[in-house]
């Protein structure tokens, strides 16, 4: 397993922590949105998802990652 921490901008509330936590869900990481840091902290294994593909799932809710 591996775990990143990327920088998230346009998160401001809890609908929006909810949706970026469950896009990385759904692509079968887990994650844990920090809101007033503007990070989400991801773990997954390393051999199934890419770092791009957890950017992608992040960006397709519509936040700059």
């Amino acid at each position: 397993m591996q775990q990143i921490t990327l920088k998230v901008s346009g998160m401001s509330c809890g609908h929006c922590v909810n949706s970026v936590e469950g896009a990385v869900k759904a692509i079968g990481a887990t994650g844990k949105v920090d809101l007033a840091g503007g990070t989400v902290t991801v773990d997954f294994d390393e051999t199934k998802l890419s770092v791009d593909a957890i950017k992608e799932a992040i960006e397709e809710q519509g936040y700059d990652v």
